[in-house]
């Protein structure tokens, strides 16, 4: 008994040097503060160096410019000043998102490009309130510019294992000081921004579909035109020389022409439906539906037509939300659902499909979006893997006017 023990010994002594060195090893070297709280110390002591060039901006050109008003190069020099404050808070709010995570919207540009006259765009220049608060904001950042850096040098030196949370409660005075002074005015002023926004989506729609109904009459309909009428003209030629082969000539003719005619039938329908314009949204929904590949159920609920505008948007959205059934959901089974709810117009589009639909899986989904957002309307997907996926659009409800009111859309189930 006493060999395998004394043989065993060494290894045992081996393994527990070991686990000794282990324990003896020091932690790898790391710093002892999380980034966050490094950018935050940045932050802090770049107040000073940033507020000090702020400070004497504002006092050089916005108080001297105050002061000579009452000269000619005082107002000018001011309205110029408040430009350039402007300049300076977007800097700042660069400077806040980066180094403190603060998202703040930027303030919509000042109209000057709209504006007529040199003397409308002057006094638009000195009452923009986006300039005075940025003014305001580089006049009393000095002194706090002054307390923050004093503060985070002392406390890098002498308060360092409390620095974090000093560094915490004097960025988020610079937090309030920046939502407070350099976000956008009020509710309206990011209104305007958003809608500007949607203003530009509404553009490059219009223009993508004047593109894509030129692309279809000039490959479709405008192609046929043209072989009818070189069919025409050689049967006219043969008319008399050869009667036989001219009816042949005008037969083929008669045969472009009809579909020409389809061709354009069709072009129409995805510009604006004959049935949406005669008989309204339910109609015409039951019309889309039926080309589907997929059983649909349409219940659509509605106590009136709503405005054509709304009423186009609306088909347009279930009739591609179809198609996008047809092609890639692999579903059993879909419904569309339409109902009127206080001042919106809901829509739901629902299959028993596989899922994964997203608003980042491709250019239609993304496109539907911003078609509603463009109309305050919004555009939701849950479609988990493996299905269902349900569709919600909403848009605001807006009354036919008494002149394109074609009469009421009762209520009806299918």
């Amino acid at each position: 008994m006493t060999a395998p023990l004394s043989s065993a010994g060494p290894a045992a002594s081996g393994a527990g040097d070991t686990d000794r060195t282990d324990r003896d090893r020091l932690p790898p070297v790391r710093f002892a503060f999380g980034l966050p709280t490094w950018k935050e110390i940045t932050h802090l002591l770049l107040n000073l160096p940033v507020s000090l060039v702020g400070f004497i901006y504002v006092v050089t050109v916005l108080v001297t410019g105050t002061a000579l008003t009452v000269t000619v190069v005082g107002l000018p020099l001011l309205a110029s000043g408040l430009v350039g404050a402007r300049l300076l808070g977007r800097l700042e709010r660069k400077r806040a998102r980066a180094l403190l995570g603060v998202r703040i919207d930027e303030p919509s540009p000042l109209p000057l490009g709209r504006t007529t006259g040199w003397l409308n765009r002057f006094w638009l220049m000195l009452k923009d309130p986006v300039g005075w608060r940025a003014a305001l904001y580089e006049f009393i950042r000095l002194p706090w510019g002054v307390l923050t850096f004093a503060v985070t040098v002392t406390s890098l030196f002498v308060l360092w294992p409390v620095l974090p949370f000093i560094a915490r409660g004097l960025a988020n005075v610079d937090r309030a000081l920046v939502r407070g002074l350099l976000s956008p005015s009020d509710e309206l002023e990011r209104r305007i921004a958003e809608l500007e926004s949607d203003r530009g989506v509404v553009v490059d729609t219009a223009a993508a579909d004047l593109r894509r109904i030129e692309r279809d009459l000039h490959d479709g309909a405008q192609a046929r035109l043209v072989n009818l009428a070189m069919g025409l003209g050689l049967a006219k030629e043969k008319l008399l020389e050869d009667p036989d082969a001219a009816a042949e000539m005008v037969a083929e003719a008669h045969g472009e022409v009809k579909l020409a005619l389809q061709e354009l039938r069709d072009l129409a329908r995805g510009i604006h439906p004959a049935v949406l314009t005669d008989r309204g949204l339910d109609a015409a929904l039951s019309s889309v539906s039926s080309r589907c590949t997929v059983p649909v159920k349409v219940t659509a609920d509605l106590p009136a037509r709503p405005a054509e505008a709304i009423e186009g948007i609306a088909y347009f959205t279930v009739s591609e939300l179809l198609q996008n059934i047809s092609k890639h959901s692999g579903a059993r089974s879909a419904s569309v659902d339409v109902w009127r709810s206080g001042d919106r117009l809901l829509i739901q589009v629902w299959d028993d499909g596989r899922g994964g639909a997203s608003l980042e899986g491709g250019t239609g989904m993304r496109g539907l979006a911003e078609r509603l957002d463009a109309v305050d309307g919004l555009f939701v997907v849950d479609s988990p893997q493996g299905g269902p996926t349900t569709v919600t659009a909403e848009l605001p409800w807006r009354d036919r006017t008494a002149g394109s009111a074609t009469g009421k859309a009762p209520g009806a189930r299918r």
